[in-house]
Parts: structure tokens; sequence; C-alpha cells
């Protein structure tokens, strides 16, 4: 009897549970995949947002250079502002203004006019980056000088379309913005580059 109670127990083997540690195993890896699903999404889906920023800012960019320059012109280096003009520019309304660059060039040259132009604000309004078109408004201050006469100041807003082509965004089309409208259109659809003042002015439809 006393061999019997002085026996020690031993201990009963854990039972092994295959089952159970695949299927924790399933789980951590269910869980590590969704993980890593969600963030791919995540950061796909801010790398387009990111895309679309930085589109939205050359677009914006490249208007408001454009719409400066196709106001700032100096009759003592017109060469060199037409050729800014020109290269600021692309399709019908780059064409006209270079078909009508001699005739526009002796106006200026008659006017003796330096025009100057600073952008106040700038906003895009509409962007497809599949097709390349874009629309801006642009508020500008334009400041005209005449042999002989006061600086001649006015404010403007105008409206610009612009084309992407090989060398960045481009402006195919620019006009006046309709004065008092909260809602402006996405783009011009007729243009009449050059300084909005009193300088003598080619009418350039798109």
């Amino acid at each position: 009897m006393k061999s019997v109670l002085s026996r020690r127990r031993q201990p009963l083997p854990r039972p092994r549970r295959p089952l159970l540690a695949a299927a924790l195993a399933l789980a951590v890896a269910a869980a590590l995949t969704a993980a890593l699903t969600g963030w791919s999404w995540y950061g796909a889906a801010h790398d387009g947002d990111a895309a679309f920023a930085r589109n939205r800012d050359a677009v914006l960019a490249a208007g408001e250079q454009a719409v400066q320059n196709l106001n700032t012109l100096d009759h003592n280096d017109l060469d060199h502002g037409l050729d800014i003009w020109e290269d600021s520019t692309t399709g019908d309304l780059h064409s006209q203004l270079a078909q009508g660059r001699a005739d526009f060039a002796k106006q200026v040259q008659q006017a003796q006019t330096v025009s100057t132009a600073k952008v106040l604000s700038g906003a895009v309004t509409e962007l497809d980056t599949r097709t390349g078109k874009a629309g801006v408004m642009i508020a500008l201050r334009i400041t005209v000088q005449a042999p002989k006469a006061k600086p001649a100041v006015k404010e403007s807003r105008m409206l610009g379309e612009l084309t992407r082509t090989a060398d960045g965004w481009k402006l195919s089309a620019l006009g006046q913005a309709p004065m008092g409208d909260s809602d402006p259109a996405p783009a011009a659809t007729s243009a009449t580059p050059g300084p909005a003042a009193s300088t003598p002015q080619p009418t350039v439809s798109h």
C-alpha cells in the first residue's frame, strides 16, 4: 500500500492540436495579406491624388505665365516679346499670332507702347489629364505706358484654355471673363491676346 501511495504521478501528455495551429497560422497570414492589400490600395489612391495635384499645379503655373506673357510687350524689344507670345501658345491661337505678326508689330511700333502685366490671382477651372485639356481663370493688373501720357492701369480677368504639348502646357485660347460672373466658363472660346488696354491688338478666334 505504501509503495502505491508513494508512487509519483506522471503528468498526462498534452494532446497535440495540429488543426488549431494550422488555423492560427492561416488567420495570421490572412491578416497580413489584408493589411498589405489595404496599404497598397491606400498608397495607390493617394499616389493618384498626388499626381493630379502635381498636374493641377503645373497647369496653373503655365497658365499664369502664359497669360502674363501675352499681356506684356515692349516696342523697344518687339521681336523678342512676340517670340515669347508664340512660344507660350499652341494650336489655332499660335497659328493666328504667327500669321498676323508682321501687321501687329507695325501697329505696336507706331504706338510705341510698353505694356507690363502682373498676376494677381489664378485658379484652374477644369483639368482633364486624359485628353490633355485644361482651363484657367487669371486676374491681372495691366499697365500700358504710351509716349507723353500717364500710364494706363487696368485690372482684367481672363479665361484661358491650355493644351498639353511635348513642351508642356500651352495656351490654345484666351479671352476676357464676363465681369460679375461667379461661375466661370471652363475655357475661352475666343481670344484677344495682347495688353488689354490701349495697345493695338489682333483679334484671334479659336
